[in-house]
């Protein structure tokens, strides 16, 4: 594949390069990075972000305590002063929800779900939203793995240095980007990112794949709550076996 351009319409922001296409004969050896689950009919990835937990935490107690000293500051002001001090405790409050509830219910290691019976992608997103105060609905993405392509983007910051794979999904038969989905958050091996891939492209080939990835530690999630719940009915549906199979 010529990786001077990208072939995709149009290619993901910061694209370094088209991967080989998930048909083809994979020449990288496969390895997994981490793996939930594997089996003969479908296997779940797991996608952690690169996340600095440990700042949302600082920030939402730095929050917390502004909120402590302000908020007896509101009524000693007088009444001048109180929609000034109404929109401030508002805003105030607002972040402190955001940060706290970032740390404890943001979907941790969002997973990707392969069924290589199905020939189908089940992608977990959570819906979250800037403003704290909305629901944030969990929404399943089906895509059929025929429609995707692999993209490789390298990432150059100084907080976020390595290589994600992206997953465009096009119109069938053609290269017109309608959907896109992350694979993998930042990896500082890029051969870590191209065995990821040429695994997943092996594995919805029918062809071994090990289920002995390269990490096994989960990272530190910072929450007592379970963070990813499938919808019963896609549970069921991402791990079915059709009947043509």
């Amino acid at each position: 594949m010529d990786n001077e351009k990208s072939c995709l319409i149009k290619p993901v922001r910061g694209w370094s390069e088209d991967l080989p296409d998930p048909g083809e004969e994979q020449m990288v050896y496969p390895r997994l990075i981490r793996v939930n689950k594997i089996n003969d009919v479908w296997m779940e990835l797991p996608r952690y972000v690169n996340h600095g937990w440990g700042v949302l935490w600082f920030s939402g107690f730095v929050g917390l305590g502004c909120f402590i000293f302000i908020f007896p500051l509101f009524f000693l002001r007088g009444e001048q002063f109180e929609p000034i001090g109404i929109l401030l405790i508002f805003t105030l409050i607002s972040i402190i929800v955001w940060c706290f509830r970032t740390v404890l219910f943001a979907a941790r290691g969002a997973p990707v779900r392969f069924n290589r019976k199905q020939q189908k992608v089940y992608v977990y997103e959570q819906q979250r939203s800037v403003w704290p105060w909305w629901r944030w609905p969990v929404k399943i993405k089906v895509f059929d793995w025929a429609d995707i392509q692999g993209e490789r983007v390298q990432m150059a910051g100084h907080a976020d240095w390595g290589h994600r794979i992206y997953c465009a999904v096009c119109e069938p038969g053609t290269y017109l980007v309608r959907d896109r989905f992350i694979l993998t958050w930042t990896e500082g091996n890029i051969y870590d990112v191209y065995g990821l891939w040429s695994a997943c492209c092996q594995y919805m080939q029918g062809k071994a794949v090990s289920d002995k990835p390269l990490r096994t530690h989960v990272p530190p999630s910072w929450t007592p709550f379970k963070t990813v719940r499938w919808p019963e009915n896609m549970d069921k549906a991402s791990k079915a076996v059709p009947e043509w199979a």
